[in-house]
């Protein structure tokens, strides 16, 4: 991954919106000359921008996630990157043959048959006839189009359209291969495959930008993610750490986390919390799924002589993983480190805060939810489905054994 292959600088895209069509040059010139301002302001109105100065460069056989809310401008940055439309400024520039998978409609003829198209799309793409001829068969099997790859695509479902526009754009081997999430029309079993299939591209090097909404989707194949909001580039950087960021800003609703209005009490305050096992260079980040523990500062001005200590863990729906609470605590004055270890936190990957509080006789001296974030990157072992996760990522090893040969002659005894 050393040659850049996608490289864009200050790309924008702006669109009118609300047109309203009018009779003529003359009706035009009637309005201006009666109200030149309200002109103005209309035409002020009709345009918004969907992409607004989004630099972005993307390596030979990267994979890079687009994140976002509907309506961020993930698609618009694809369309300028499929050369669909042009961007209102900035520049692009890509090397190698683009394939691309965006909504239902693009890239295929509705006359042409499935044959017909997918020979298309190849020849588009620069392939021979001998190249396609030999890719053709294994494309047809994966979409499962056999009785209908010689019928006009009009006729075919969204569902049979999309699983043949992605068996072509995966299997004619573009070297840049742009997919937007399109494959939520497909059930469960294609969605599987089609994952399957994204893994076998991104092994095989080739470059893939990826939208999608299916954030453990994203987790398993991209190398690099970019959060697009409001039509701008918010974050852009390890797949773990900008999922989790964007997973907690949609669970708080943007606010600014949770419990910032901490007590005023001059006897004791929690000062910083940190990852201290496994040792890491993100003390905030953990990766694996072994021994962890998490080390509280707090610093107490005077003595406590019947302290109680509390820590919770939540989740980014502000769920409650786990609490517990240390009692009867005798502490001096001056700095020390409340140490949590546990053996392992076999959470699903994501955004989680601690929240520890410390009281002395039954007085609250410190309430804090834990800033920044701890967020969880370790490996997914969990169902490729989002809405299928749960709360535990349980490493699991499974087989199929077959039945012992003493026990199928001691049932036959029986």
């Amino acid at each position: 991954m050393n040659q850049a292959v996608i490289h864009g600088e200050g790309l924008g895209k702006r669109y009118r919106r609300g047109l309203q069509w009018h009779p003529g040059l003359r009706h035009s010139l009637e309005q201006l000359l009666r109200s030149p301002l309200a002109s103005l302001r209309r035409k002020n109105e009709e345009t918004f921008w969907a992409l607004k100065d989004v630099s972005l460069e993307v390596k030979e056989g990267e994979v890079l996630g687009l994140i976002g809310r509907n309506g961020a401008g993930k698609t618009t940055l694809l369309k300028i990157l499929s050369r669909i439309t042009r961007p209102t400024t900035g520049w692009a520039e890509i090397h190698g043959r683009v394939g691309s998978l965006l909504e239902v409609g693009t890239g295929f003829h509705a006359e042409l048959t499935g044959r017909e198209n997918t020979f298309l799309s190849g020849a588009i793409l620069g392939m021979s006839k001998r190249e396609i001829a030999r890719k053709f068969d294994e494309i047809v099997a994966f979409a499962e189009l056999e009785k209908f790859i010689d019928t006009p695509v009009k006729h075919y479902s969204s569902g049979m359209y999309v699983r043949l526009a992605f068996a072509v754009a995966a299997h004619l081997e573009p070297e840049i291969l742009l997919v937007d999430e399109v494959l939520a029309v497909g059930d469960i079993n294609f969605q599987k495959k089609c994952l399957g299939k994204m893994g076998d591209v991104a092994r095989a090097g080739r470059t893939v930008v990826l939208v999608s909404h299916q954030l453990n989707q994203i987790r398993r194949l991209c190398h690099r993610v970019l959060w697009i909001d409001a039509a701008s580039v918010r974050q852009d950087g390890p797949t773990h750490e900008v999922t989790s960021a964007y997973e907690s800003a949609m669970a708080r609703g943007e606010s600014n986390g949770h419990g910032q209005d901490r007590a005023s009490h001059t006897k004791g305050r929690f000062l910083r919390w940190e990852i201290a096992e496994p040792p890491t260079s993100r003390p905030h980040v953990l990766s694996s799924l072994g021994p962890v523990t998490v080390n509280f500062a707090v610093e107490l001005a005077e003595p406590i002589s019947s302290g109680e200590h509390g820590i919770a863990l939540f989740n980014a729906e502000r769920q409650l993983m786990w609490a517990r609470a240390a009692q009867k605590l005798s502490l001096e004055p001056g700095v020390h480190v409340f140490s949590h270890t546990f053996p392992s936190l076999p959470l699903r990957p994501g955004a989680y805060q601690w929240q520890v509080s410390l009281w002395d006789n039954g007085e609250m001296l410190d309430l804090w939810d834990c800033t920044p974030e701890m967020s969880i990157a370790t490996e997914i072992h969990q169902h490729y489905m989002d809405e299928w996760n749960g709360i535990l990522n349980l490493p699991s090893r499974f087989a199929i054994m077959a039945p012992e040969e003493r026990i199928v002659e001691r049932a036959t005894n029986l």
